[in-house]
């Protein structure tokens, strides 16, 4: 949700100095801002100084190899040494998600849309408005006349849910209505909260994914929650992490999500592989032709349907991708994410000397692999699940680094730190991909923008969090840092009681099935809406009922004004979303002032 408040807030400041630019500022412009704003404001989440940082500095144990206090220097250094292998990472995925498969990251669609409708309104003249989304490049996005009807339909849209935002700071219990009794709210946790954001984030994912989520949600918290409770594997309040049955369904939506991302990722290694071999067996062959040249139509009807279909999409995706020159080059990403990983395990081994090297670099690797979980999940829902991959390392590493280390915990927090950051870069650069990718932005631009923020957010991240440790007690009233308490309590439960009390067979048992419904949509090689998709159920399954419900409802109405106006106004439809997230995402700024202040609700 950065993403669409630094493209306001970017344009609200380069428009008002637009007299003053050497150049027009258009679309595409504001999206090279959007990504260094969303760049140095990730920061603080991708380098752990709201979790891992407290963690190791307030809340480690003397026992466990604590407190490990860190200089403003090392601060700087470890944001630096984790800021980059990510999103160097993230550009050979842009192809596969982006452009191959069309996941919707539906916050970074949505900033397309408003991005080209900002701009379009705040044209002088007919010649300036600059249409920017191509329809051709994305099927949800179709171009329609009439910019003053969207833009006051976005309008709209942004203050019916500003006002329900600011009406659920003075009455909080509008955001957890009991829609299905009081016992299964309270008990369950099965609430409805009627977020405008979610209920756009719904439309714009469409009625597949949020039917898969909605899937998960029903088999974890209808069937594996009360399971869990009954036969008291998870014994304490539903809610709990480390007690109750969401911390023990986390893991098996966590082995889902994983399965998912380990094929998919063995699928783009596989084709990326086989068009390397192709391309040196043409290069082999030289400049020979064949006498008589095959008649396409014959070869294309010699290939089995599943071919074709995949001949189909590499054609289109040549078609749809940028310019060349626009692109990254291949030496660029693969000697950058070569040198950023050396730098990661370098930085590391520097910072935090109880790390042994080994330990960090199969860090390094399991958070590209993990990386991947988290942009796919990212595309289909708009959730980066950074904090269950995070507890996936740590658990991993509670297999590697054996608990006699008397600094097992401080790694085991470290080393996940390490596989958040790597999510979290990819996560965000490719939310801004997306966005560029509709406007028609460069994807080099982008990618050098991502880097430069990152630089900047390293460094201003760390004298804040530094100046506010200094002034705010940590753990305080103020900044309880729940998160902080999240990882190490999640590293001491690892190192302790381990799993809870059937989670490893469940874990097993749902990411084989998962597996084998990934493999098939892999082979089938085109949309298979009945075939549940397992990083969807895995993130219905891993939020509360809450978060999937709104987001049912969304991907509802998108079903249902398809099902009865085929295409007719879909860019209308993606201009409400719009509206319902942008208008939670900039008014809840207000709550959080009025919550600062104290300000009195019921």
């Amino acid at each position: 949700m950065m993403s669409m408040p630094a493209s306001l807030i970017g344009f609200a400041i380069f428009k008002s100095l637009d007299t003053r630019l050497s150049f027009p500022f258009t679309p595409i412009e504001n999206v090279l801002v959007q990504t260094v704003a969303v760049a140095v404001g990730s920061m603080p989440l991708s380098a752990g100084y709201v979790g891992v940082i407290p963690a190791l500095e307030r809340l480690l144990k003397p026992e466990e190899g604590g407190p490990i206090m860190l200089s403003s220097s090392k601060l700087i250094l470890w944001g630096l040494g984790v800021a980059f292998f990510g999103v160097f990472f993230a550009v050979p995925l842009r192809k596969q998600v982006i452009i191959r498969e069309k996941l919707k990251f539906p916050s970074g669609t949505a900033t397309a849309l408003i991005t080209d409708e900002k701009v379009e309104a705040g044209s002088v003249d007919d010649h300036e408005r600059s249409d920017s989304i191509d329809p051709a490049i994305d099927p949800i996005i179709e171009k329609e006349s009439g910019w003053e009807k969207k833009t006051r339909l976005l309008l709209y849209a942004f203050l019916v849910s500003g006002a329900y935002t600011i009406l659920s700071y003075f009455f909080p219990v509008i955001r957890n209505l009991p829609i299905f009794g009081a016992a299964a709210a309270s008990k369950w946790l099965w609430t409805l909260n009627p977020s405008p954001a979610y209920l756009g984030q719904g439309i714009i994912m469409g009625s597949e994914t949020t039917g898969h989520m909605l899937l998960g949600a029903v088999i974890g918290w209808a069937i594996l929650s009360p399971m869990a409770k009954s036969y008291g594997w998870a014994p304490g309040p539903v809610d709990d992490w480390q007690k109750g049955s969401r911390g023990w369904m986390v893991w098996v939506s966590l082995a889902i999500m994983l399965s998912d991302s380990i094929l998919s990722l063995i699928a783009i290694i596989l084709e990326y592989g086989m068009r390397q071999i192709n391309s040196r067996e043409k290069s082999r062959r030289g400049s020979y032709e064949p006498l008589t040249q095959p008649d396409t139509e014959s070869v294309s009807g010699a290939l089995t349907a599943r071919q074709r279909r995949k001949l189909k999409l590499d054609r289109q995706a040549l078609e749809d991708d940028a310019p060349p020159e626009h692109l990254v080059p291949n030496t660029v990403v693969f000697g950058g994410l070569f040198l950023s990983g050396l730098l990661c395990i370098g930085v590391t081994r520097i910072v935090f000397g109880q790390v042994p090297l080994y330990a960090t670099v199969v860090a390094f690797f399991l958070a590209l692999v993990l990386s991947v979980m988290g942009v796919r999940a990212l595309g289909q829902t708009d959730l980066n699940p950074v904090s269950g991959i995070s507890k996936l390392t740590q658990l991993v590493f509670a297999l590697i680094v054996p608990a006699s280390n008397p600094a097992a915990v401080a790694i085991n927090l470290v080393v996940g730190a390490v596989s958040e950051a790597g999510a979290q870069q990819a996560g965000d650069i490719m939310q801004d991909l997306k966005t560029g990718y509709l406007l028609r932005a460069s994807p080099r631009a982008q990618f050098y923008g991502q880097l430069i923020g990152s630089i900047f957010g390293a460094v201003i991240s760390a004298f804040v969090y530094r100046i506010y440790a200094a002034v705010y007690p940590i753990p305080g009233e103020l900044f309880q840092v729940p998160t902080a308490h999240v990882w190490i309590d999640c590293s001491r439960l690892v190192y302790g009681e381990g799993l809870p009390t059937g989670a490893w067979a469940f874990s097993i048992g749902f990411g084989t099935l998962f597996a084998f419904t990934t493999a098939f949509k892999i082979y089938l090689g085109r949309p298979t809406p009945f075939i549940p998709g397992g990083i969807a159920v895995a993130v219905g399954m891993y939020n509360v009922p809450s978060f999937t419900l709104a987001r049912a409802a969304g991907g509802l109405i998108q079903w249902y004004w398809k099902r009865n106006f085929s295409t007719s106004g879909d860019t209308m439809m993606i201009i409400l979303a719009s509206g319902l997230i942008l208008g939670e995402g900039v008014t809840s700024l207000a709550n959080l002032v009025m919550a600062n202040f104290r300000v009195p609700h019921f």
